[in-house]
């Protein structure tokens, strides 16, 4: 098969590109003693989970229970899963997945550590657990490193559970405050006597940045694998490296300016980035999707000089990937003019 015989719209996955992504970031890492544990939310498949691990990886992050369950039935078994944990349905898949895994979670709040210790009672298995710490980001995570220390205690003090260390998402461009933030947390905790034995940062914008970050012990990327439009405006690497692509096909030209496209929200998603428009269409880099409708990507030709006729098949980087393989219930791997898989994404969906 090749992509020419693929009914659209699909997501087509560039192997040759894949690798080299992963390459690149494996070897800066070693290069600079920084730990991967690469972040599965981009791809969701087992295959590349345990190509990342083949090249150096120390484990995978999932970021959804849903999402650490179907890694770990594709055969990962190192996996930190870096949100709150709620409910008692949640707390019971967890304790089953930890039988099967090596886990670590995290907790920035007394309600999250409470369910923790109400479920992992036994000191012989217990389950780590790390604080979050909000360094810039505004998003999940502690305030103070005093909050940081309360909470560090609060785990080290109940018997089903260990004190994993410390994890953030930091701010994009903002090594410099989430490096200042982590030194002098860690510095009061290992004078309390709790010094963080992992140190956990993440993030694609920020990936080549990684050794800036002096205290972290470990780097969770994402998107790096496939990067996307959106990773390019921040800054990672360039339109060569993007492995993924939306194939679309031009279902109408309703002026000389306008295209419709057989894509949608519902196969590009929604999500903006620093550049215009919803995409950028590989063979049409002046053209602009200007809209998206939930089957009909719109599109404005006005800058082209050359423009595609109806029934002609389009590439589309998308904004942003890791929505994009959430949509899809198979991508399909190529490597140069053929597809060598169809793979199924089987996180797909799984949100809770």
């Amino acid at each position: 098969m090749t992509p020419d015989d693929i009914e659209t719209p699909a997501v087509l996955i560039d192997l040759d590109r894949v690798e080299a992504n992963l390459a690149r970031a494996q070897t800066y890492a070693d290069a600079h003693g920084l730990r991967l544990r690469p972040h599965v939310k981009t791809h969701k498949l087992p295959r590349f989970a345990r190509a990342q691990l083949a090249l150096g990886a120390i484990g995978i992050t999932a970021q959804k229970l849903g999402e650490a369950e179907a890694m770990a039935d594709g055969g990962l078994t190192d996996i930190c899963l870096p949100y709150n944990i709620i409910g008692a349905a949640k707390l019971a898949r967890l304790a089953a997945l930890a039988r099967r895994v090596t886990l670590s979670v995290t907790c920035d709040n007394a309600t999250v550590l409470a369910g923790y210790a109400a479920t992992f009672t036994d000191p012989d298995t217990p389950l780590t657990v790390l604080v979050e710490c909000d360094t810039g980001a505004a998003r999940c995570g502690v305030q103070t490193r005093q909050q940081a220390l309360a909470l560090a205690r609060g785990i080290a003090n109940v018997p089903g559970l260990h004190f994993g260390g410390l994890m953030t998402y930091p701010a994009r461009d903002g090594e410099a405050a989430t490096d200042a933030w982590l030194i002098a947390a860690r510095a009061l905790l290992t004078e309390a006597g709790l010094p963080p034995p992992v140190i956990s940062a993440g993030g694609s914008p920020g990936l080549y940045r990684a050794h800036l970050v002096t205290a972290a012990t470990e780097h969770r990327p994402g998107t790096y694998i496939y990067s996307d439009r959106m990773q390019v405006a921040f800054g990672l690497g360039g339109w060569d490296d993007c492995a993924m692509t939306v194939l679309a096909t031009v279902v109408s030209r309703p002026t000389e300016t306008r295209a419709i496209l057989d894509a949608g929200s519902k196969a590009l998603a929604a999500d903006l980035c620093p550049l215009p428009g919803h995409g950028r269409i590989t063979a049409y880099p002046d053209a602009v999707i200007t809209g998206l409708s939930e089957e009909h990507g719109h599109v404005d030709l006005s800058a082209c000089t050359d423009r595609p006729a109806v029934g002609e098949r389009v590439r589309v980087i998308p904004n942003h990937a890791c929505v994009v393989t959430n949509l899809f219930d198979h991508v399909h791997l190529i490597r140069g003019t053929m597809v060598e898989e169809l793979a199924s994404v089987t996180s797909r969906g799984k949100l809770a």
